[in-house]
């Protein structure tokens, strides 16, 4: 196992030795809110998806965000409703097609369960590189090693722009896609927040504790608590497991601390989006001063 880094310069001191074992289980920082940093080129990791995009929500933030919308279908004899206004609104600014069609052929095309009567066509997510998220001022991220169900990791995406996450890191295999079920879900977060594809999570680990970030694992068999992390104000790396088996052993041991969540009543793990939820905001609430 490699040596620890020094302290930080901020005066916070060693935080708590790594726990052992072989399961696994805020104010904004970094980009500016609404571009962040610049998606890589063709050369770069292969693409993450998200070229269909529907509900009503996702489609609004995808017309007011950076990537090219080409298209929108939607439902006839929709009822009105503002957000459909904004949408038709936006289109009209930017000149994008809106093509209306019957709920049932439109339904058709979708590949969520309830689009809301909307569908965009959008190019497709670009990865951005793990050294532009690390290199964001006092980079919150949260890395995602290895998530399999769509509604999972959009409402993590969901969560995590809301509560300050500055990019995500997901492996290239084994790992779910922004599918039109993820941009749903994520209700438009997938056009604001920054993600890197690895090859690998414990590689990237690697990187990014030589780029001075700290590693965090959340393991709900880990001996320390989570509440109070001594390192939520330094650069930060939220890693979270994939459902059912959480954290491999590999990503485990690339972590500087592993961290559980208190549970008070008698189950012993939460939903790994809802656990999502709870740590993006509790590091949030620590780096504004909670």
């Amino acid at each position: 196992m490699a040596a620890r880094r020094p302290p930080r310069g901020g005066g916070k001191g060693r935080p708590p030795a790594r726990s052992s074992g072989t399961r696994s289980g805020s104010a904004r920082s970094g980009p500016p809110r609404g571009r962040g940093p610049k998606r890589s080129g063709s050369s770069g990791p292969p693409g993450l998806g998200g070229d269909q995009v529907e509900g009503r929500q996702a489609v609004r933030e995808a017309l007011l965000g950076p990537r090219t919308v080409r298209e929108i279908l939607v439902a006839a004899a929709m009822d009105p409703a503002p957000i459909l206004d904004d949408i038709r609104d936006l289109a009209h600014e930017q000149r994008v097609a809106i093509r209306e069609l019957k709920r049932s052929t439109l339904e058709a095309q979708a590949r969520s369960e309830a689009p809301q009567g909307v569908v965009a066509m959008v190019s497709p997510i670009q990865p951005v590189d793990l050294e532009v998220l690390a290199a964001v001022d006092r980079p919150f991220l949260l890395v995602l090693d290895g998530l399999h169900d769509p509604q999972n990791l959009g409402a993590i995406l969901r969560t995590a722009e809301a509560a300050g996450v500055t990019g995500v890191v997901l492996p290239r295999h084994r790992s779910v896609r922004v599918t039109a079920a993820v941009t749903k879900t994520a209700a438009g977060a997938v056009e604001w927040l920054p993600m890197a594809v690895v090859a690998g999570v414990p590689t990237a680990l690697t990187e990014l504790k030589a780029k001075d970030v700290w590693v965090v694992g959340l393991d709900q068999d880990a001996d320390q608590g989570f509440w109070g992390l001594s390192v939520a104000n330094d650069p930060v790396a939220l890693v979270l497991g994939s459902e059912g088996s959480g954290l491999t052993r590999l990503t485990r041991e690339r972590c500087d601390v592993v961290a559980a969540l208190p549970l008070a009543g008698r189950l012993g793990s939460l939903n790994v989006s809802a656990a999502a939820a709870v740590a993006c905001y509790e590091i949030a609430r620590l780096r504004q001063g909670g």
